[in-house]
């Protein structure tokens, strides 16, 4: 059983979704504003936040933006949105947001892509740290240091550097990211693998050109002790 945090401001949206999720075998706790729910965070860290974007007072976008600092960004985030093709997509997205899902949420969905991203994460027992230039990636611990210092990744972006660090050179188009790192099929949104792969090379910082763009197919990860 998944504890789930929920923040939605919608009171039937909010009751509906936290039945259809009791209902689908996870715990729910929801909270009815953006500070209500940093405070719920707070008390009881979930496995999982799922996130209205259209919130009152402080939005979605301040929300997760507070959740995303180094000592919560361990924690996936859905995002849920009105349009999918909304500009409050990309922008959350490049916020920190793992996933997305679009109104009206049905329950079914949801659960699928809640157990998706802590599925994500959920990795087997691997060979010791692997050293990239300043860059390590412990793939048991599912850590990444730069020059010794840890890398706070959210489960998104530490997905998407152990899958294209596992085979590094090799050029993995955007769907075959979406897929690994999704789990979503041939309809999945690439906006998802633009902005985390974003969102990564911000966190490795002096290291992010360890993640290079293959124009026209996909991205690499570019191995070795150089660099």
């Amino acid at each position: 059983m998944s504890r789930v945090l929920l923040i939605e401001d919608d009171e039937p949206v909010r009751r509906a979704v936290t039945l259809g999720l009791r209902r689908q075998g996870h715990e729910v706790r929801a909270a009815a504003s953006g500070e209500e729910g940093l405070a719920a965070f707070a008390a009881a860290v979930p496995d999982v936040v799922v996130l209205d974007w259209m919130l009152p007072g402080m939005d979605g976008l301040e929300v997760c933006r507070r959740l995303r600092t180094p000592e919560r960004a361990h924690v996936p985030l859905l995002l849920v949105t009105a349009r999918g093709d909304d500009i409050d997509v990309v922008v959350g997205l490049e916020a920190g947001a793992d996933d997305y899902v679009v109104k009206p949420v049905r329950a079914r969905v949801l659960d699928a892509r809640i157990r998706a991203v802590l599925r994500r994460l959920d990795t087997p027992g691997t060979p010791p740290p692997e050293t990239h230039g300043p860059l390590t990636i412990d793939r048991t611990g599912l850590r990444v240091a730069h020059e010794g210092a840890p890398v706070p990744l959210a489960p998104s972006e530490l997905r998407l550097l152990l899958t294209l660090s596992a085979s590094p050179g090799q050029v993995l188009s955007r769907q075959q990211l979406l897929e690994a790192v999704w789990e979503h099929s041939y309809h999945g949104d690439i906006r998802l693998v633009d902005a985390c792969v974003k969102r990564l090379r911000n966190k490795l910082a002096a290291a992010a050109d360890r993640v290079e763009t293959v124009r026209g197919f996909g991205y690499r990860f570019r191995g070795g002790s150089t660099g």
